[in-house]
């Protein structure tokens, strides 16, 4: 069990993560403005945090244990600003052993600093705070401000909460929709804007806000078939979001363009959402995306950004776990993608340095294209390294890979690798 907490609220060091370690629904790993890297898990008793000690480093401090009793979910966010928003819902049992639910919010300002104190955002049903509460979605949008998300019950639809002009919460508001699958991906764009998609067994439900504290306007429902929890999105150019999503006919992966064209990019997730990060790699502005399969294993690929019917191709990693894997980019320009193992420990691989992601990164470890143009990579595809971060033992505090990790992350713009033919690759073989 781990240690109780220290007397000033600090955190505990963790010798046994009390109860099984869980993972975020997203955002696992973050990068902060320093460059450094932080890992979160949870358990039913609170939160674990490891910190890496300096910026693209093997060694990392933790975990860290901050106690959040009946903690059953969690999720990160993160702002332009780099800090990283915690959003869980906590089931709570009275005397009578009725249960109640709210959901909470902390804030980690600085890497390795002290975490915020988790503060109850309440509930939309203040009155019947024993009703069920969808699992929490959460964005942080270009001025900072949070969003609060989650589905209500028993009909379903979503209720929004959200930071005024003042920091203060506003009212939680229903935006509507029915029976919508837990979690709602929302995506905060550069422009301002705040999207937020939402599926279900029938259509997929939209809504945007345009600009900051603006309402949210319902969108026309779109006809998607999407796996419930594989949903999510990311800006992929200046106020654009690509949406990716699991095909729940399928198993494939498929992109997505509000307005414009489904597009299968292959792959056979598990479950979970595939992670998504935008950064330069080589000079080009790439989408990284990665997921795991039913056998555990982590798979990754790359294209440039909203290029994605040029060919994907699926590489495997070497790295196993549970949960959905994150991306991020460290301090040392690389793109690291990170899952939680069997054992409750994470688990990191890194680009080697014969492709890394380009300087100038943003808050939060995401690296802005050095242009605005589209720029394209000679035909064919280059090869993004991929290797372990450490090799000291667990108990020296290092993020670890599995060992004989030596597979490519691939950047594949138009031609099949294994084959050199035109068009759309899958899991590492021409489509055709």
């Amino acid at each position: 069990m781990a240690r109780a907490a220290r007397q000033d609220g600090g955190p505990a060091r963790a010798a046994q993560a009390p109860g099984e370690v869980r993972v975020p629904a997203a955002r696992g790993v973050v990068a902060g403005t320093d460059g450094r890297l932080t890992a979160y898990a949870y358990t039913t008793e609170g939160v674990l945090r490891w910190t890496e000690e300096r910026s693209g480093g093997a060694k990392w401090h933790g975990p860290e244990f901050f106690p959040v009793p009946g903690l059953n979910h969690l999720t990160v966010a993160q702002g332009a600003n780099g800090y990283a928003h915690l959003v869980g819902r906590r089931v709570r049992t009275r005397d009578d052993g009725t249960e109640i639910l709210d959901i909470l919010h902390a804030v980690q300002y600085q890497t390795g600093r002290a975490l915020g104190a988790f503060r109850s955002a309440g509930t939309p049903h203040p009155k019947n705070p024993e009703r069920r509460l969808g699992d929490p979605g959460a964005a942080s949008d270009a001025g900072g401000t949070v969003h609060l998300l989650t589905r209500n019950y028993p009909g379903g639809g979503l209720m929004l909460r959200r930071e005024d002009k003042t920091g203060k919460w506003e009212p939680w508001k229903d935006i509507k929709g029915s029976k919508v699958h837990n979690p709602p991906a929302v995506v905060p764009t550069s422009t301002g804007a705040v999207e937020i998609l939402a599926s279900s067994d029938g259509p997929a439900f939209h809504w945007v806000s345009e600009k900051p504290f603006t309402a949210f306007a319902r969108r026309p429902d779109i006809p998607l078939s999407v796996r419930a929890g594989s949903l999510t999105g990311l800006e992929t150019s200046p106020g654009q979001v690509t949406w990716y999503w699991t095909d729940r006919e399928r198993g494939g992966i498929v992109a997505h363009r509000l307005g414009g064209w489904l597009i299968p990019i292959g792959g056979a997730p598990e479950e979970g959402p595939v992670a998504a990060l935008r950064t330069e790699l080589d000079g080009v502005d790439s989408t990284v995306l990665a997921h795991r399969d039913a056998s555990g294993q982590v798979l990754t690929a790359a294209c440039a950004s909203e290029e994605e019917g040029a060919g994907v191709w699926w590489a495997p990693t070497g790295l196993n776990g549970t949960g959905a894997p994150a991306l991020a980019v460290d301090g040392a320009g690389r793109v690291v993608v990170g899952l939680f193992g069997p054992d409750g420990r994470p688990r990191l691989g890194a680009s080697g340095a014969g492709a890394r992601a380009g300087a100038g990164a943003r808050p939060g470890g995401v690296r802005p294209p050095a242009t605005t143009g589209r720029g394209r990579p000679p035909v064919g595809d280059r090869p993004l390294r991929v290797s372990p971060t450490g090799a000291q033992p667990p108990e020296a505090g290092d993020f670890l890979a599995d060992s004989g990790m030596s597979t490519s992350l691939r950047i594949a713009f138009h031609t099949c690798p294994a084959c050199g033919s035109a068009g759309t690759t899958r899991l590492g073989s021409c489509a055709s």
